[in-house]
């Protein structure tokens, strides 16, 4: 039996699709699907159990021996939410938990981490999961924040010897793909470039307050949905491999790069205007941010992450321009 919790949420579940599309026929997703169309996300998945976060502790314990392994995909990911304590409770607290749990049943645990660690980028990119080089890191929000406590507290419990079997923390940087449309203003502006563009309007991207910068060419790494859930399988498979690791393509690109290949992929001409970055985010916003995945090559990884055109235009031509968007 697999646990993936945040399994109804975007990238969890996508990996919850691959794990079914793999064989797997013991995929338990614990989540809330609240009032809106997130249930699509996992309406053609046959599941073992759905159950909700407060149910998960008597589950677990109910289930003891039971379970294989545990992807902890569940968080409060909007870099804009400012409730620190709530914060504190699911990306801090739960996962500690979870930690525990699985050090002292000897299962395997995979969890979200994020590339809002890294901040401004001004201390770099690399996945080192030492005490020091964790210390270095400056988040700019209180979600980057309590992910780097999270890792933090995973370097403390590894150096104690406290440790389930198998551990691996990924670093998902910016991530877009099908199943991402409950997110709202927090979902990959893939989708917000593909409804305006539909409706005939211009691509909307941020103005640079920064002087490296021009309109548009803020730079992220970009990477599939699918990319990082191939990521998770191979872990899977590897039980071996623990770690924190950087989960993006390596490759920086513009906003502006983006909007151009999502047009390219409906066949229009690009359209884009320029608005002011909210001065809510202004001063927390991250210029540049591009993935060091030498840490993961050496672990054994060797799939090659798919391009910012490949993976836009399956997107595009296989989501979202069709009658059903969800995987």
């Amino acid at each position: 039996m697999i646990v993936v919790t945040g399994g109804a949420g975007f990238i969890g579940s996508n990996l919850v699709a691959a794990l079914e599309d793999s064989g797997r026929r013991d995929i338990v997703v614990c989540d809330w699907l609240g009032s809106d169309d997130k249930w699509r996300n996992i309406a053609k998945r046959d599941l073992a159990d759905l159950i909700v976060p407060e149910a998960l502790s008597g589950f677990l314990d109910s289930r003891r021996g039971s379970i294989e392994a545990i992807f902890h995909m569940g968080a409060i990911s909007a870099t804009t939410e400012t409730d620190a304590d709530l914060i504190v409770r699911t990306n801090i607290d739960l996962p500690q938990r979870l930690w525990h749990w699985c050090a002292e049943n000897n299962v395997p645990l995979v969890y979200a981490s994020s590339a809002a660690t890294y901040g401004d980028g001004a201390a770099g990119f690399l996945d080192d999961d030492s005490p020091a080089g964790l210390s270095r890191l400056q988040p700019l929000n209180p979600y980057g924040w309590s992910k780097l406590a999270f890792d933090r507290r995973v370097a403390r419990f590894v150096a104690d010897g406290v440790a389930p079997p198998q551990w691996a923390g990924l670093r998902f940087f910016n991530v877009y793909g099908p199943n991402e449309y409950h997110k709202g203003g927090q979902m990959s502006v893939v989708p917000q470039i593909h409804a305006r563009a539909t409706l005939g309007e211009p691509a909307r991207l941020f103005r640079s307050h920064h002087p490296d910068y021009a309109d548009g060419g803020q730079l992220r790494d970009f990477i599939d949905v699918e990319d990082c859930v191939q990521v998770m399988l191979w872990l899977l498979d590897n039980p071996s491999v623990c770690g924190l690791f950087n989960c993006g393509t390596g490759s920086a690109r513009s906003f502006k790069d983006l909007a151009v290949t999502v047009y390219t992929a409906m066949g229009l001409e690009p359209q884009i205007e320029y608005v002011d970055t909210p001065v809510a985010i202004r001063a927390r916003y991250q210029y540049f941010t591009q993935a060091d995945s030498e840490k993961l090559r050496r672990a054994g990884y060797d799939r090659q992450f798919t391009s910012l055109e490949a993976g836009v235009t399956r997107y595009v031509s296989d989501f979202l321009e069709s009658d059903d968007p969800y995987r």
